[in-house]
């Protein structure tokens, strides 16, 4: 059994080798990447299943970024850890954060990924939203969680330079 929380501080190494374990080696040179560079993620949004031993078994973030200068948020990395798939954490975590993301006025979501997966949430292709190269525009998929929030919203996604931590040093 698990419960969805509250992704703390101390959990950050734990749900980085979560992510390790269900992508790809070289993840961090994704595209999206480049978005989330020296951006702190929406900590509010930032969720994760836990069990009842206290292991992670799913975790998801959402960042702040730019399409065509307007603020949207972009969900990712989503994960579930391989021994946990299939019994529903993933969708879990998406249905809970959305909701909470709408009751903290956030107007509209994006990401990169599986059409069929996430079009079940209500996530539908955005045409004129342009994610950094390489990335197959057919992935690139929103939701509006105000009704009308991606009308005339157009452009380039960038990140949201006002949100950039300042470097150390």
């Amino acid at each position: 059994m698990y419960r969805l929380e509250q992704e703390r501080p101390e959990d950050w190494w734990e749900v980085e080798a979560l992510y390790d374990s269900c992508f790809a080696p070289g993840r961090q040179l994704l595209s999206s990447y480049r978005l989330r560079d020296d951006v702190p993620p929406v900590a509010s949004l930032c969720r994760i299943a836990r069990s009842e031993e206290g292991m992670i078994g799913g975790a998801i973030r959402y960042w702040p970024v730019l399409v065509g200068g307007v603020e949207a948020l972009l969900l990712g990395p989503v994960a579930v850890h391989p021994t946990t798939q299939g019994e529903g954490l993933g969708a879990s975590l998406i249905r809970d954060t959305l909701a909470r993301a709408a009751e903290e006025g956030y107007a509209r979501v994006l990401l990169v990924g599986d059409p069929p997966y996430y079009t079940r949430f209500g996530f539908e292709r955005l045409d004129d939203v342009e994610m950094p190269p390489p990335t197959n525009p057919d992935r690139v998929l929103g939701i509006a969680l105000i009704p009308g929030a991606w009308d005339g919203v157009a452009g380039e996604v960038t990140r949201d330079e006002a949100r950039v931590m300042p470097q150390r040093g």
